[in-house]
């Protein structure tokens, strides 16, 4: 229930004030705005949908090179807060040392029937002159599709929307999903601001670890994903483990260090065989 009032009161302040005006006037259509998380399952990768240079593909394309995927689901013509969605991906993007196509893919899918490849086509140009990363047009796809096909895309992740037949717009939650290689859903981010720490863990969780450093891996080590923040927060135990790990590492260090001293100082020390301390 808190979930749903967060993301009413959201769509209050992001909507026009026509569409706020609906909804108050119908508060039963609250019921249709929600995000039903259902971590761990998989979503149909048999799904079909028309993609930027307007090829119809299955989903399964995008989910067959190890690589862990973002998805988003937005329409295009929205005026408001899907822009804000895609914003917040494309400057959390922009800050990731990762590029998408070669650690991860994002997928943006309309769930408006009404809309064409070419406005898809005509939404990636946009984001990818932003984000100004030569190489990301291999990584991030838009697309759009058959109603069927859409709201059984939203069913799967729990994404619960409606359309708002008088002024003709989609009432929807903000919410992205951070899935597996092989379609699991790994992690819901929820909002407009897509942290790159936030992105980043997410990505590595889903990789299991197959992505980033040594160094990405302490630190999905010490973050766990807390969902009353909606983010990664430190996880202090796992943080004092891993900081008594490291004393011990130093002080066997540091004891070796003053243990290999003292031993080259005795040798050096030492009375050499068949030599006499008597003088002649």
């Amino acid at each position: 229930m808190i979930v749903k009032v967060a993301f009413f009161l959201f769509f209050l302040m992001m909507s026009s004030t026509v569409s706020a005006q609906v909804i108050q006037e119908n508060p039963d259509d609250l019921r249709n705005i929600d995000v039903e998380e259902k971590l761990g399952e998989y979503i149909p990768l048999d799904l079909t949908f028309v993609n930027d240079i307007g090829d119809t593909v299955a989903l399964a394309q995008y989910f067959n090179d190890g690589k862990p995927v973002l998805l988003v689901l937005v329409y295009y013509s929205c005026p408001m807060l899907c822009n804000l969605i895609l914003n917040g991906l494309n400057e959390g993007i922009a800050q990731l040392a990762w590029l998408p196509g070669n650690e991860y893919r994002v997928l943006a899918v309309s769930f408006d029937p009404r809309e064409t490849y070419d406005l898809a086509a005509a939404k990636k140009a946009n984001y990818l002159k932003a984000l100004n990363r030569p190489g990301a047009e291999n990584g991030w796809t838009f697309f759009v599709g058959e109603e069927s096909h859409s709201k059984a895309l939203a069913d799967a992740v729990g994404f619960k929307y409606f359309f708002d037949e008088e002024n003709q717009q989609f009432a929807h939650p903000a919410v992205a999903y951070v899935l597996t290689p092989d379609g699991k859903i790994s992690r819901y981010l929820y909002g407009i601001n897509f942290e790159e720490r936030d992105l980043r863990l997410a990505f590595l969780e889903a990789s299991e670890g197959k992505i980033g450093s040594t160094l990405d891996k302490l630190l999905l080590y010490c973050y766990h994903y807390d969902p009353n923040a909606k983010g990664y927060v430190v996880f202090a135990g796992n943080v004092m483990r891993l900081g008594g790990a490291l004393t011990l590492i130093l002080l066997g260090l540091l004891i070796g260090a003053l243990w290999m001293k003292e031993r080259r100082k005795r040798a050096r020390t030492r009375v050499p065989a068949g030599s006499s301390t008597l003088r002649p």
